[in-house]
């Protein structure tokens, strides 16, 4: 761990306090894209590398702050999958043959003990020992089992992981999918019946949920992309078109989190976070499908979405405010709103050419250099207390903090700009 803590320091050491926000150009560009590719390379993913793999197989449900892990922590489908994600995005990108030794290592321990070979699907979580802990299916866990698969395969040509990928989603679209009303059901029993309560979160009682389809919608971007088939390429457009005739509010540009069958809205809940990762997700999805209608369609939403968030849910001091109720803020500062954030400021930027997503962009930037990244123990700190201060209590991995949103803003920003 010393070691670890000396390069990082070294590595962090050369940052600027700040890329200047205001006035900026696009010669503010290529530092943004370095430093930021630089904490990826020299911090998210080493942390990843040297705290996550569990010698007796797979990787830790739990990590402490400081990279002790929890042995006895349940391990989580969501977090495996979105290590097999990171890696296997990282290898593609980089070509580092230790990023592909951690995918293949997520790879193959997630077909084998995540995928429930008698009902189809993906469990929800592993018992420390990788014997099964929570059977129910949720459509939020299994479309990471497709994501992370359809990018291992991108990345490796690995035909495994395609056929598994497209069983997953075979059989979601079998069981999940809502032929009357569109859109996908949030929850099963293991063998695909109803469940006592739906979903994970929420009050358990929204048949279907903003979450689970945006991650829907991005999982089946991917998979199109390695698998471009025609009642995939169906789904995906219906998709979009669920976001912009259902799930999005257009009167407010806000989506509707909770929901039921028939699309009612159930809480009125504003999730910035939510809605600038929407912002950028769905214009890729309307790209990938290459339907120039579609594309300027969406493009005018994401523009929406993005200035709505940075006018409601964006501070002064540059980062992101995590949800309202009613008008009313809760949450604290979280991690993952901030790197959604950078991407949805630098995409809305790319679309426009306007100065104002760039500053905005650089701003958050700086501010995640102050506050997020853990310049002791590595990676970033899951969230912070109101004065701005790090809760260390917090731990940096677990069924939801993972090495995802942070370490895409770095596979964004570098994929854009090489």
């Amino acid at each position: 761990m010393k070691k670890f803590l000396i390069v990082l320091l070294i590595g962090f050491a050369s940052f600027p306090l700040a890329i200047k926000a205001q006035n900026s150009s696009q010669k503010s560009v290529p530092l943004l894209v370095e430093e930021v590719t630089r904490d990826l390379k020299e911090n998210i993913l080493p942390f990843w590398e040297k705290n996550a793999p569990d010698p007796r197989g797979g990787f830790y449900g739990t990590i402490l702050n400081d990279g002790t892990p929890q042995l006895d922590a349940p391990k989580g489908g969501v977090l495996n999958a979105r290590i097999l994600w990171t890696f296997s995005k990282a290898y593609q990108l980089f070509g580092n043959e230790e990023y592909k030794r951690m995918a293949d290592r997520a790879q193959e321990y997630f077909i084998k003990y995540f995928i429930d070979h008698k009902y189809g699907g993906t469990f929800w979580s592993l018992h420390a020992d990788d014997t099964p802990n929570i059977t129910d299916k949720q459509t939020y866990g299994i479309v990471y089992g497709i994501y992370g698969l359809a990018q291992h395969y991108q990345a490796t040509k690995n035909k495994k992981s395609l056929n598994q990928a497209i069983n997953l989603y075979k059989i979601l679209e079998k069981h999940a999918y809502d032929a009357v009303n569109g859109g996908y059901i949030e929850s099963f029993t293991q063998d695909w019946q109803v469940p006592v309560q739906y979903g994970y979160d929420g009050k358990g009682i929204a048949s279907k949920t903003m979450n689970t389809h945006l991650h829907v919608l991005e999982a089946y971007t991917l998979l199109y992309q390695v698998w471009p088939n025609q009642q995939l390429k169906n789904q995906l457009k219906n998709l979009i078109n669920i976001f912009l005739n259902e799930i999005i509010d257009q009167q407010r540009w806000h989506q509707k989190l909770f929901l039921t069958m028939d699309w009612k809205n159930l809480e009125n809940i504003d999730s910035y976070g939510h809605d600038m990762e929407l912002s950028w997700l769905i214009y890729e999805a309307a790209q990938t499908l290459k339907d120039t209608f579609l594309i300027e369609q969406v493009k005018p939403v994401t523009i929406h979405l993005v200035n709505t968030q940075m006018k409601e849910g964006w501070t002064p001091e540059g980062y992101l405010l995590y949800e309202s109720t009613e008008g009313k803020i809760r949450g604290g500062i979280e991690w993952w709103p901030q790197a959604e954030s950078v991407i949805a400021f630098f995409n809305a930027w790319q679309i426009t050419g306007e100065p104002i997503y760039l500053n905005a962009c650089i701003k958050t930037w700086n501010w995640i250099k102050n506050h997020l990244i853990d310049y002791q123990y590595g990676e970033w700190f899951s969230g912070l207390f109101p004065d701005g201060t790090p809760d260390r209590s917090r731990p940096k991995a677990d069924l939801w903090k993972c090495p995802y949103h942070n370490s895409r803003m770095g596979f964004e920003l570098f994929n854009r700009t090489h």
